[in-house]
């Protein structure tokens, strides 16, 4: 019997290794094309509801008479805002009246997402110090602070502002050093830039009885910014404790080991490993922040959402103030989110 001629294993291998990728290749797009399909199906059904969605609200608002549009923006707004960092009068229009509590909302924003930050430091760096003093105070304030709904702490500091503290004739006097900080019902008064005494900062003084010079805050703002700023700090501290947490002890070790301080270990050693890991969760106590700053409306803070529902109620434009609302805030909270992923991604490059 004669043996047909075959072709050796170390050239059959490639054949059978060329075939497996081209059937391996058809299936990945056989599969990128299915999942495709599946994405223009389920992207068509929204637009869809969608659509569904818009013509039945116009559908009604034509029966019951409502005006749509955006034109509204430029009639006279007719009411006043009692805090605005910009030249404001009710002749104004409601575009620069949404502008004024945009301004508002950013404002009270900023200020507490950098002190809750500062504050998230100190407590996650005492939840993991040696002191068990600090430990145990660090914890109790957590605990305390992120178990009372937020609502509820902006109503006390807001009564707490307005019934505890003194009047302004005889306000409560915060010195640090040149610098003066008074406490009144009226709310908080700061040193602030004063072109015409030609000084950086001017300091507030109380001059026959009443407050003069510096920057005024009102007892809502003083109020939405103390509550947002410690309710947020008690969870900003347990994620930069678990950052902390994440770093293997054997770093701290090494470092140690070559003569390096306590604190000299956490600055080089720890933080920077510990950023990658703190930095995303970080991200979203900013968001939760932001969209936490509506509930100023319960204490009459003029933010974006207090004026809207003022708008809202004189203009019968439902509608367009609420999505007027959801934009600026969905832009607000991609612009954050943006921003954090650029340095997240400057963090892992440098790791």
């Amino acid at each position: 019997m004669e043996l047909k001629d075959t072709k050796p294993m170390d050239e059959l291998l490639p054949e059978q290794l060329k075939a497996k990728s081209s059937i391996f290749k058809a299936l990945i797009h056989s599969n990128s094309s299915r999942a495709l399909i599946y994405q223009v199906i389920v992207l068509a059904l929204i637009a869809l509801g969608l659509a569904l969605l818009v013509g039945n609200t116009l559908a009604n608002m034509h029966q019951r008479g409502i005006q749509g549009g955006f034109d509204f923006l430029l009639d006279p707004a007719g009411f006043d805002i009692s805090e605005s960092w910009i030249a404001y009068d009710s002749a104004d229009t409601y575009l620069k009246a949404f502008t004024v509590g945009l301004i508002n909302t950013l404002r009270v924003c900023a200020l507490s997402i950098i002190t809750c930050t500062v504050l998230g430091v100190l407590l996650g760096l005492g939840r993991v110090g040696e002191n068990p003093l600090i430990r145990l105070t660090c914890q109790a304030y957590t605990e305390l602070f992120r178990n009372i709904p937020l609502l509820i702490q902006l109503l006390i500091w807001y009564v707490t502002v307005i019934e505890c503290l003194p009047d302004p004739q005889t306000p409560l006097d915060l010195n640090l050093g040149d610098f003066h900080f008074f406490l009144t019902k009226e709310g908080l008064t700061v040193p602030w830039f004063s072109a015409q005494s030609g000084i950086w900062f001017e300091s507030p003084s109380v001059v026959d009885d009443n407050l003069t010079g510096g920057a005024s805050l009102s007892p809502e703002f003083v109020a939405l910014f103390v509550g947002l700023s410690l309710y947020t700090s008690a969870f900003a501290g347990e994620v930069i404790r678990a950052g902390l947490l994440s770093v293997d002890e054997g770093q701290i070790e090494a470092g140690l080991s070559i003569g390096l301080k306590r604190t000299q270990i956490t600055r080089l050693i720890v933080i920077p490993q510990a950023l990658r890991v703190i930095i995303p969760p970080m991200a979203n106590q900013y968001l939760n922040l932001i969209k936490n700053s509506s509930l100023a409306v319960a204490i009459g803070y003029p933010d974006l959402v207090n004026i809207s529902n003022t708008a809202l109620n004189q203009t019968g434009h439902a509608v367009e103030c609420v999505m007027i609302i959801m934009a600026i805030y969905l832009t607000i909270s991609l612009t954050t989110s943006a921003l954090m992923n650029t340095y997240n991604k400057r963090v892992l490059l440098r790791g």
